[in-house]
Formats: C-alpha cells, structure tokens, sequence
C-alpha cells in the first residue's frame, strides 16, 4: 500500500504532457516510478546488510540491485583457415592505410590546403514543402570575408543534380520555384572561412508560401503517393495455396531508418585549372557520377573535369549519388569565382541534407502446415523515399529478391510500393535494402513459431534452401552453405545447452530477463542494375620492378585497396610492398561503377589481374629464357627490348540479368552472380524496469568463400554487426511535424559504442567453401552479415516474451509487434507491468 501511494503521488508530481518535445511520453513517465522501484529494494537491502529489522529482498528480485555499469570488459576470439600456398593472397595483412590512419597522417579531402581558397557554405530551406517567393542574400553579402551568394543563375549548364534519368528535370540543384524537404539547398554563401560563410549563411532570407507535405510511410499511403510502376516478383500460385495451408496469419511490420554517421562528412574541393578545366577532390563512392553531374552543370565535356579520391572517412552507401551534388555546387562556385572552393557540411547539415537508410513497412500474409513448413508469402512493401526517387527503386529491387530470406517458399507474390514524401532523398545504405525485408521476413517467422508453439529456430531449419532449389525470381542455387553453417554454428555456439540456462535464469529472475536467439543471412551478391557490374584498371610497372596500380574502387577503410595490392603483388609473384595504390581518379580509370554491393575486390580484383596477366604474358618469353630471374631483372630485360610495360585490365560480371520491364518468364533467371551466406546466434539481457539491455554473447559463422584477406573480413564481419546492431536496436529518427529533423547529432541520435560490443564476441569464417564465381575463389563480405544483428533483436524479443508471461494482471502471453529498432523505450513498454500502465498513451513520436 505505501508503495502504490508512492506510486500515484510520483505520477502527480511529475507531470509530463503529451506533446512534450522528445516524446515518448509512457516510457518517460514510468521509468519515474521504474526508478522509485529500484530505490526501494536498494535501500531495503542496505539496511538488511546492516541488521535492521526489515525483510530480505526475495531471491527473485536480487538482480534488480546489479548495475549496468559494471558489465566488464569485452573479449573477441577470431577463427579462420589459413592457407599460404598462394601468399599473400587468402593471408592475413595489415590493412594498406592502417599505420598512416592511427598516426593522423593520412590525407583526406577536407585535409588539402587551400591556398588562396574560400569556403562554401549551403542556404537551406527551412520548409517542408513550400513555394519558394524571394531570397535576399543582400545582408548577408555585407559580413566581412564574404565574397559571393552562388544560386542557380550561376550554373551556365543545367540546373540538375539528378542522379538517375527518373529524377532528370525535378532534382535541381539549387531549388528555384519550390523546395520538397527542410534542408533542401537554394544557394551558396562562399567566404574566406568556413565560420563567416556559416554566420552568413543564416542570414540570407527567403520567403516561402508553404504547401501540404507529406513526413511518414504512413501518410504516404493514405494519399496514394507513391512513384509510378511498382516492381513485383510472382511464382506458384498465392491464392490456391492459401486455400490448401493449415493455417494462414497476417501482420504488420515497420523497419527504421539510420544515419550513416561516418566520420568525415560529405565534402568537396575543387580546384579550376585553364580554360575550363575542373579538378575535383570529393569524398565520394562514385567518382564517375559526380564527374557526369559536374560536367552537366558546367556545360563542359566529362574529358574537363577530373575527380580523385585518395580515401573516404566512412561511406557505408552514403556517399555513392548523395555526395554528388555537394561536388557539383563547390564545382559551380570555383567556376564562377576561377579560385579554389572547398565545400564540408557540418554534422547537423549532413543528417538532414544528404538522406538516410530507407525506412520500410511490410505487409504480410503467409500460409503454412502444422509442421512448419511455409507453403505461400502475400508481401506488399512499402519504403519511404523522400522527395526523389534516387537509389529507392534499386533499393526496393533488392528488397523483393530478398522477402524469403534463407528458406525455400513454393508460393510467392511481393509487390514494393516507394513512397514519395518531405524528407531528403533517402539513398543506398549497407545492405541496400536486403536487411529491411529480411527483418520483416524474420518477423513473420516468429509469428508462425508462436502461432504453433514452436520455437522460431526450428522453424527457420525445416526450411531452408538446398542446393538447386529454385529462388522465386527462378534463380537455381548452389553451393548452398546454410545447413552446414547452421548445425555448425549450433554446436559451437552451445546453444541447446545455453537455452537451457536462460530459461533457468528467466525462471529465478524477475526483473532481469535473457533471451537466445539465431538467425541465418542469405544475400545476393551483384548490382541489381546489369550494366554497373563491370570494372575497369591500369597497371604500370617500372624499371626498378614497383607496380602502380590503378582501378575504380574508392578505398573507404574497407580494405579494397589492400586486397587488390594482394592479387596484383600474386599475380607478379612479388613482396606486397612492391605494388601500390596512390588514389582513384577518372584520368586513369573511366566510366567506373560506384563503389558499393559488396563486389569491388571482385570486380576490379579480376579487372586488376587481367592487367597483370596481360603484362606477365609481354614477361613470359624473359622468364623462359632466364628462369634464375629476378622480378626486376625480367622488367630490366623486356624495357630494353622496348617491350609495353603498362596494361588496362577490365572484367565485366558474366551470365547476369534480371529486367523488370518484362514479363516473369522472360525477365532473366540470374540477377546475382552468387550468394552469401550466413547465420548469428545472439545472447542478450534485458533489464525489464528500463528496457536497456547489454549482449552476453555474440557468435557468427560467415561464408566469405576463400577469403583474400582473413583480418579485413572478420573486421568486416564485426564492423557490419556492430553497425547493425546500431540499425535494429539504438538508432531511431525522429522528426517534428513541420519537417525538421530532430534527430541532427549525437545529442539526440545514438550509434553504438564500446559498451554495445558483446561481452563475448567469437566469429569464425566457414572453412572449405571455396568460390568458383569470384577472384581467388573469394567472396564480398562488406554486407551480407549486417543483417545478423537482427539475432539481438529477436534475442531481446525472447527475453519480452519472457517478461510479459509473468504479468499477472492480464494474459499476454504470444505473439505481439515490436518495431525496429528495438530502443530501451520500446523494450520497456512491451514488456508490460503495472508501472506502464499507469502510463497507458501512445507516445506523440511517429517512427517512419
């Protein structure tokens, strides 16, 4: 009784309204009492220690007194097979940038100096969707150090920034009539410093007519807003299967987006040479895209205008189309002005300027046996776009091919609906798309588990993909690696007995709860767009026997530059620091493909050997008459007998296809050259009064084919978990009603840290999976296992399911939504207690 009045006078002292700024209203609310929970049994078991005469805390209470702070230190164990018979490739190497990274001293865009350079800075709209009456930079034009306002009646070419021809004619570069997200650039403030072309920036004043707008996936539906042509794969028949199932569920599912937080923001610089020459130095994924867009809004030929990375400070998909108009709006600057211009955005601009990871929504129906099996998938997807179409219709592509995840379904109809709303054009993200359906996909298995009263894993083996089973876009499989890969990882992980355990714990513990759980990853491995997958490269070598090396792959910290100079250095037969990679520049390697799906070691690793063979075929007749040779002496003897020692490589991915426009069975049966595969088991705590949680243990199993560079791969395969892990659990997105986006740094929006790192991380490469498809028998590996920290997700979700069967007020034992990501606030609420649903509301936030 005193508890409960402690209870109600906390609810009336600490009043909070529904429209509070941050929302979450409920969970704000309860932790009040949550917390006054905690207190009580702290400061009853202290005085219990000292002997005073109240009563223990109950056994199944006692973890309510352990702190999450004092969870200890991580530990890792890595496993790999090694094989040095073709060193240094499949051997481990120190990353080719790793000492200059940590030292400070590598080179990125925003480190050249400028000199007698000025600093741009973009004048954003401030409305969602508005016409757009009068912009005035006269005040602005006055600060000192200003040196000119830049808008569209500087670009002598087109004002179009479009990366795709859908978006050709209504994605300009500099809005002039009307702008379609707050953040949306209409001009350029250019200065003698970043800070005065920033304070400048503010002060430029437009004046709007604002115009309904559309935020949510949600109201995109209500009002029919989508682009034209929605893409749908069919195979079997849905409707005369549904009427055979034992038993048919339907559900709902919405999936977050994220920021992809690299490290370096987007920025430019761009120096103009004579006549009308350009050199562009971006940040970028997709040099030869920025350098087509450049070239359209300068009205000059792609042959003017050079674009060099040397490196990008984290991409992830975030800059493969959305860095391309920040180059182009440095480019029209220095053009205008004929001096250097260096564009960076700010954080807070880069949140809300250049797009997110698409949020989704699926719609479901699924029908299945009394033993598990699922006879047939109705899927409607729904992704959130923004005000361009961009990279979402590829995006969605990538989701329907991905709907069933790991397991063979006779029957499907998916159909992807993109939805055109006021947000900045959302864009390419690790996984593209592949993660958000397959979290869906995962959802409705776990609702079938609960339907039948089985658990999800058993339901996830008994159906599985074996090889030559057929895919529902009519891909046949092989070298289909999941049955193995699950049992494996099922011993090794110890996950019947560790089941055992956290039921055992979850019987003595209250308000602590665990859960296990696995899931498997299928991803295919290819652009979904035919024409990307080709690859291009330049090999020199020189008289003294070094190798310079050339190809399209921008090196953004995942190690491609590294794997390459591996191949190359194989290829001559010669110490890896013999070969270097100096940058990535559209002088030297035209017309390439972003990088970006994983492929690049594969594609310009293959291009790079065809250079080198090229070569080392003008060397053979050297080796065969001089076999004691060196490397050097054999370059020494063919340059003198005036022989080519520089060669272009190229590779273009073979047998692929796969074209939308086309009825089912004329569309293509191969949209990816191969497949990944994958599987996770996951061990998480929750604590019930706060909803936060910390990982126990982490095991992975991944199928990399023969990798090329076991240290990379695995760091690939933690980074993508852990960046996953971000995605699923953490990272929510909020915006106000108006269109601001509230979520515009770490103050307000969370990305992992060390404290997220499993206490104990094991991730172990699958042995003797070599791959007949790829360079050296390897595979990409960047994402395919970003979709394994789902196993977190639905980890925690065991431990709620947990929670909510020992709530004695109401039976909410089964199956119930939890959206992604899983934050503490939505883990607190669905765990359901008598402290939130003292604060029974809906929280004010929309999740998009």
């Amino acid at each position: 009784a005193m508890l409960d009045k402690a209870y109600k006078y906390l609810e009336e002292d600490l009043p909070l309204d529904q429209d509070a700024p941050g929302g979450m209203i409920q969970y704000r609310r309860s932790l009040t009492t949550s917390f006054f929970f905690k207190f009580y049994f702290f400061v009853l078991n202290e005085l219990h220690k000292k002997g005073e005469n109240v009563e223990a805390v109950p056994d199944k209470y006692k973890s309510i007194l352990d702190s999450q702070l004092d969870r200890g230190s991580s530990s890792s164990t890595q496993k790999f097979e090694l094989d040095e018979s073709k060193a240094p490739v499949h051997t481990p190497q120190v990353h080719q940038g790793a000492f200059k990274q940590v030292s400070g001293e590598a080179i990125y865009t925003s480190d050249i100096d400028i000199d007698r350079g000025l600093y741009g800075v973009f004048v954003k709209s401030s409305k969602a969707h508005a016409k757009i009456l009068s912009v005035d930079p006269s005040e602005a034009l006055e600060v000192d150090g200003v040196e000119a306002y830049i808008s569209a009646d500087d670009i002598v070419g087109e004002n179009d920034c479009s990366v795709i021809p859908q978006d050709r004619g209504f994605e300009q570069l500099f809005a002039t009539e009307e702008v379609y997200f707050v953040g949306q650039p209409i001009g350029v403030i250019v200065a003698t410093s970043q800070n005065i072309a920033l304070e400048a920036s503010n002060l430029v004043k437009v004046e709007y007519e604002e115009l309904p707008h559309i935020l949510t996936i949600k109201e995109a539906i209500e009002q029919e807003a989508f682009f034209p042509n929605p893409h749908f794969v069919e195979s079997g028949n849905v409707e005369e299967s549904f009427a055979n199932c034992e038993h048919v569920i339907e559900g709902e599912m919405e999936v977050g987006g994220q920021e992809h937080f690299y490290l370096e923001p987007q920025n430019s610089y761009v120096i103009p040479g004579e006549g009308n020459e350009i050199k562009v130095y971006s940040s970028t994924q997709n040099p030869t895209k920025t350098q087509v867009i450049v070239s359209r809004v300068l009205d000059i030929p792609n042959n003017k205008v050079v674009v060099a990375v040397k490196r990008l400070g984290g991409g992830f998909g975030g800059k493969e189309t959305r860095s391309c108009f920040i180059a182009a709006a440095c480019s029209v600057c220095a053009f205008k002005l004929r001096k250097p211009v260096h564009m960076i955005l700010e954080r807070c601009e880069d949140m809300s300027m250049t797009g997110l990871r698409h949020p989704f929504v699926g719609k479901y129906k699924v029908g299945f046996n009394s033993d598990g099996n699922i006879q047939a998938l109705d899927i409607k997807l729904y992704n959130n776009a923004g005000f361009s179409l961009d990279l979402s219709e590829s995006v969605m592509d990538r989701a329907l091919f991905h709907v069933e995840n790991t397991y063979n379904i006779p029957n499907v109809k998916a159909i992807g609906y993109v939805c055109r709303t006021n947000t900045a054009s959302n864009t390419a993200f690790r996984g593209f798309g592949g993660p958000q359906s397959m979290i869906i996909c995962e959802t409705y298995i776990d609702q079938i588990a609960q339907e039948l009263n089985k658990q999800p894993e058993e339901i996830r083996k008994i159906n599985f993909y074996k090889e030559n089973d057929k895919t529902h876009y009519n891909q046949v499989l092989n070298d289909v690696h999941i049955d193995r890969l699950w049992d494996e990882l099922y011993e090794s992980s110890e996950y019947q007995q560790r089941t055992q355990d956290v039921e055992e714990f979850n019987k003595n513990n209250r308000w602590k709860k665990r859960g296990i759980s696995m899931v498997p990853v299928k991803f295919g491995m290819s652009f979904t767009a035919k024409f990307l997958n080709q690859a291009g490269a330049l090999v020199h070598v020189y008289v003294d026997g070094s190798v310079l090396v050339t190809h399209g792959a921008t090196e953004m910290g995942q190690g491609v530059y590294t794997k390459i100079t591996q191949i190359a250095a194989h290829a001559f037969g010669i110490d890896i620091d013999k070969v270097y990679i100096s940058e990535t520049s559209t002088d030297k390697v035209p017309n390439t493909s972003p990088t970006a799906a994983s492929v690049q070691a594969d594609m310009n690793g293959m291009a790079v050997l065809n250079a080198c063979n090229k070569i080392n075929d003008r060397l053979q007749p050297y080796r065969d008459n001089n076999p004691n040779a060196s490397f050097p002496e054999l370059v020494h003897m063919a340059y003198f007998d005036r022989v080519n020692l520089s060669a272009n490589g190229f590779y273009r991915t073979p047998d692929i296809g796969y074209e939308w426009d086309k009825p089912m069975d004329q569309r293509g049966n191969m949209p990816f050259n191969y497949f990944c595969w994958g599987s996770a088991c996951c061990e998480t705590e929750v604590d019930v009064l706060t909803g936060d949680f910390h990982i126990i243990r982490t095991d992975i199993l991944m199928d990399v084919g023969k990798s090329l560079n076991p240290h990379i791969d695995i760091g690939q395969v933690e980074g993508a978990f852990i960046q996953g892990l971000g995605w699923c659990t953490l990272e929510q997105l909020v915006w106000f009603s108006n269109g601001k986006q509230f979520t515009t740094g770490p103050g307000t929006y969370k990305i992992p840290c060390a404290n997220d790192v499993p206490l104990d991380f094991r991730v172990s490469l699958l042995s003797r999976a070599d791959n007949k498809r790829a360079v050296h028998s390897s595979k990409g590996v960047g994402e395919p296992p970003f979709f394994l920290s789902a196993s977190a997700f639905f980890a925690n979700k065991k431990a709620i399911y947990a929670a909510r069967k020992e709530y004695e007020k109401e039976n909410i034992s089964g199956f119930f939504d939890l959206y992604s990501p899983s934050t503490c606030e939505r883990i607190r609420v669905a765990c359901k207690d008598q402290f939130t649903d003292q604060f029974n509301n809906n929280s004010n936030i929309e999740h998009i």
